[in-house]
């Protein structure tokens, strides 16, 4: 194996010493680092064989979710087998969201947040997520991004970032971290050390990051000091590349970008996770197992698979690997004691605050009285003071709120891997909702064609576009300019990093929310 192999490391505290361990005992510790996803909304036999086996954690995503009730007996079940599993999910808010994907989150995601610059609303956003996650005993929310959005044409985090500020993006991360962790579910700021100067996703290939140290340090570190400041748990490390910190691994394969830049710069010493390794920016550079030693030996504590074979084997093969690893002297198995004692400190941690979970969940939820919707009047009050409304031509633009329901054409694009499919921008189902009679249209790159449009001013319906990172994606950006070219009365709306305004009235929400669509719905039919 390379130099970025070698681990051995003894940076002792709870449970972190390394000495011979039997097969047993090292399989034990190889499970206890492993995060798998799965298949189905109840446990399967195999996975509920592994935790009792030490399988140390579990990634839920929107396909194992049907509801609240669901949800907590999902969890329920996961910790008969194993009462210190680590239960983790992407609970962002905005576009990326598990337990609400079905309709659309119910708390606007970060760009929404940082353009409203109020962290004191970020912290009590972040603390209803908190509370939604405690409800469902969620031990690991995989949030926040603490990604700076360098460049406006990143396919993959965009929205999900607080914005282009270092400075904004530290102290938003840090009231992100304040709220989650204070209603007892521990936070993971994410995708270290920056995945936001990038123009790759890299759920499909590895990115590079051409920053020179000085810019990395003075734009892309910030968020992740002020995250480990605040006393964030975890930490996710992302899938790239990053030339001036180390110009022959992937950050998830560095030794000197998580254990000497996180850990002995940043002082970093809770729980470090990889992003899926399933991810295609990793999984042509080594097989699975591979991938898994290397990372541990790197420093990483916890291994995330989003996707596990039917029966488990893809689960077991991986354990077998870091054992043999061991085994053959690859992996110390010191560095592998100390991984997967801080699993079990993150698990030690979640336990400890079991009271501040009761309190947080017994509480009347700020956001709407019900406990889990996350809808209602904070998510609301976050989504408006987002909203940002120009009117470009008065003399076309149609009076609001609107007289008689609009045709609303939404130009979909397929949205990044991190998203579960099928989210929805909610536009026009928030306007059905207000103006009985909305009629709608939906353009993609397989069915580009728009609907007749009708003529402008009083002798068609008002028209509603809805966008979503226009600027970026050339199809949309001409489908949208003849849309406007046809009805320049149109009013566009944004739901991504907003561009140049288009349409009479122009409408950016900063992110796709069930609460940011009813924001917009308000506004168009009610003035609000």
């Amino acid at each position: 194996m390379s130099d970025n192999m070698s681990g051995s490391t003894s940076s002792g505290g709870s449970g972190r010493s390394g000495g011979s361990s039997g097969d047993a005992g090292l399989a034990r510790m190889a499970m206890t680092v492993l995060q798998p996803g799965f298949d189905g909304t109840e446990p399967p036999e195999w996975l509920r064989r592994a935790l009792g086996e030490g399988l140390g954690g579990a990634v839920l995503f929107a396909r194992n979710l049907t509801g609240p009730a669901q949800t907590a007996e999902l969890v329920a079940a996961l910790r008969r087998e194993n009462p210190d599993v680590i239960v983790a999910v992407d609970e962002e808010g905005g576009a990326v969201t598990r337990l609400e994907a079905a309709a659309g989150s119910s708390w606007p995601g970060n760009l929404a947040l940082g353009i409203a610059d109020d962290a004191g609303r970020t912290e009590r956003v972040a603390r209803g997520i908190g509370r939604m996650l405690a409800a469902a005993g969620i031990t690991l929310d995989y949030a926040p991004s603490a990604d700076v959005n360098a460049d406006p044409r990143n396919p993959v985090i965009g929205i999900r970032s607080f914005g282009s500020d270092p400075a904004l993006v530290s102290r938003h991360t840090a009231a992100w971290v304040r709220g989650v962790q204070g209603t007892g579910v521990a936070a993971c700021a994410k995708h270290f050390p920056g995945h936001g100067d990038t123009v790759t996703d890299s759920h499909l290939a590895l990115p590079t990051v051409h920053a020179s140290l000085d810019l990395l340090r003075e734009r892309d570190l910030p968020p992740f000091r002020a995250a480990v400041e605040t006393g964030v748990r975890a930490v996710m490390c992302g899938h790239l590349l990053v030339p001036a910190l180390d110009p022959d691994h992937p950050a998830t394969l560095s030794r000197s970008i998580l254990t000497g830049l996180l850990r002995e710069e940043l002082g970093f010493d809770g729980m470090l996770v990889t992003d899926a390794i399933e991810m295609g920016a990793v999984a042509a550079l080594h097989p699975p197992g591979e991938l898994a030693v290397r990372a541990l030996a790197a420093g990483v504590d916890a291994i995330c698979v989003g996707t596990s074979s039917p029966g488990g084997e893809s689960v077991l093969a991986l354990r077998d690997a870091i054992v043999a690893a061991v085994r053959r002297g690859e992996l110390a198995e010191e560095r592998l004691a100390e991984a997967a004692a801080r699993v079990l400190d993150l698990a030690a941690w979640y336990t400890a605050n079991a009271a501040a979970r009761a309190k947080v969940t017994g509480e009347r939820e700020e956001a709407s009285g019900e406990l889990g919707t996350g809808s209602g009047e904070l998510g609301m009050e976050a989504a408006r003071a987002a909203l940002r409304v120009t009117v470009r031509d008065a003399r076309l633009a149609p009076a609001l709120p609107l007289t008689r329901p609009p045709l609303v054409v939404d130009i979909a694009p397929r949205l990044n891997l991190a998203v579960a499919p099928g989210t929805p921008t909610g536009i026009f189902g928030a306007m059905t909702e207000l103006m009985p009679g909305t009629t709608g249209h939906t353009v993609t790159t397989d069915s580009p064609g728009l609907p007749d449009l009708g003529e402008g001013g009083e002798a068609g319906r008002p028209l509603v576009l809805v966008a979503h990172d226009a600027h970026r994606q050339p199809w949309a950006a001409e489908i949208l300019a003849r849309a406007v070219r046809l009805r320049p009365d149109a009013i566009v709306v944004e739901t991504g990093v907003p561009g140049e305004p288009a349409g009479a009235v122009h409408i950016a929400t900063h992110g796709i929310s069930r609460v940011s669509a009813r924001i917009v719905a308000l506004h168009l039919t009610c003035g609000q």
